[in-house]
């Protein structure tokens, strides 16, 4: 009983010792620390859709369901006209036409431009859909 004694009260002086001496606590906001901002646009402003084939391999979109695809050739770069963006949820399905996995890189180069880059990577499935939503969020899936 006596030799756990010492024990105990070594580990009682540790633990006392830690809290009379707290370490130092760092605050922040999320503006000194949360990532880059979401992309987003403004609810029921026009966009104008650029796509870009950064891969080496042909890449194919769909933009409304059950339409004929539109190719894209390796490097090639597409226009879309602008779209009303209070459409309910606009949606862009895409795909490599060998199968490989796409990453869609997506920026706004200016105010009225959404950029959708597609890339070769190495995650699988990789990304297949961007989905514009009426609240003016942007979805990749």
């Amino acid at each position: 009983m006596f030799k756990k004694l010492p024990l105990a009260l070594i580990a009682a002086t540790i633990l006392v010792a830690s809290i009379d001496h707290p370490r130092p606590t760092l605050a922040g906001t999320c503006a000194s620390n949360c990532g880059t901002k979401p992309l987003q646009f403004t609810p029921g402003q026009r966009i104008r859709l650029e796509v870009i084939n950064n891969t080496s391999n042909l890449v194919e979109l769909e933009r409304i369901q059950g339409a004929k695809p539109i190719r894209i050739q390796p490097k090639q770069k597409l226009l879309f006209p602008q779209q009303d963006g209070s459409q309910p949820n606009m949606s862009l399905v895409f795909w490599d036409e060998t199968g490989a996995p796409l990453q869609a890189v997506v920026s706004k180069p200016n105010f009225g431009t959404l950029r959708v880059e597609f890339r070769p990577t190495w995650r699988y499935p990789g990304d297949r859909s961007l989905y514009i939503l009426d609240d003016g969020r942007i979805n990749i899936l």
